[in-house]
């Protein structure tokens, strides 16, 4: 969700009875400061911060965060050994992002109140054993007993339902939310999303930090380079800075990086936040009924 999560989105879901999340991977310390600030001022909400641990100014980050007692952190794509203790030992709930259930149990050992597990269908960053949503909740569910929310190829409220019946407590939704009115992606991304199918997304960069990319003229790059046997440091070159800034940000739809979920073929037009969320749990309740479930899922 780097270029998509800003406070804008965030305070609109948590205004809307989920869990907005800002995307402090697309930000300076400064930046997520004065996002953290407005959607403060947005929402009375709970709301969290997403910190990709392998972020380069990490420290300043959290700093940030312990200032300003933000309730909630999701932290991805690193260890979250460290800075577990030092974030609940100031009150802060810890969620971390998993792709696999041996890293469960890592997590569980480091302390963690919840993870996320993340299937192959997602957008950001992926496994590179490439299991997929539905194979991986069953898996981690047997690995832990803490709570466990779901990600990867979930915008809808059937899917929300089949991952709580695979022994998941919630869902992350990124995909269905970075094409939302209130996200900060450009409108030429939403707009291009609306109209890919099946199979226009493919995971990309594993030597890297796997992704999940549309396929345009980067991409082509990519692949190429990819099959021809590159190394991480060409990949790195070749990915330069700011790729996906360029793309999801800026709008630069043919060499710009850019990061969605296989669900995006499901995603053909550009709604507030508002009526996803009673979309999701109109389509949610009405799956559960047609199911014949008891109350079990009360929302």
């Amino acid at each position: 969700m780097v270029w998509c999560s800003g406070w804008e989105l965030a305070a609109a879901v948590s205004n809307n009875g989920g869990l907005g999340l800002l995307g402090a991977g697309s930000m300076h310390p400064e930046v997520l400061l004065e996002h953290i600030r407005k959607t403060k001022i947005a929402t009375a909400k709970p709301f969290g911060v997403n910190v990709p641990l392998l972020y380069p100014e990490i420290e300043k980050v959290m700093e940030v965060i312990l200032q300003e007692k933000v309730p909630i952190v999701f932290t991805s794509a690193g260890s979250p050994k460290k800075w577990t203790s030092i974030l609940k030992a100031e009150g802060i709930k810890v969620v971390h992002v998993i792709a696999g259930s041996v890293f469960a149990r890592k997590c569980e050992e480091a302390g963690v109140d919840a993870i996320v597990a993340e299937g192959f269908e997602a957008g950001g960053h992926n496994g590179r054993e490439e299991t997929t949503t539905f194979a991986l909740i069953p898996s981690v569910r047997r690995a832990t007993g803490i709570p466990l929310i779901a990600a990867g190829g979930i915008a809808t409220g059937r899917g929300m339902l089949a991952a709580m019946v695979l022994g998941a407590e919630g869902v992350q939704i990124g995909s269905r939310f970075a094409v939302s009115e209130e996200s900060s992606a450009h409108p030429g991304f939403k707009e291009l999303i609306t109209r890919i199918g099946e199979g226009d997304t493919k995971l990309a960069l594993k030597k890297l930090a796997p992704v999940r990319l549309v396929r345009n003229r980067f991409f082509e790059q990519v692949d190429k380079a990819e099959s021809e046997g590159a190394s991480a440091e060409q990949l790195k070159q070749l990915l330069g800075k700011g790729k996906a800034k360029k793309g999801i940000f800026e709008g630069d739809m043919d060499e710009g990086e850019l990061e969605i979920g296989q669900v995006s073929a499901f995603i053909d037009e550009v709604l507030p936040v508002k009526t996803i969320m009673e979309n999701i749990m109109t389509e949610f309740q009405i799956a559960r009924k047609e199911l014949g479930m008891s109350g079990q899922y009360q929302f």
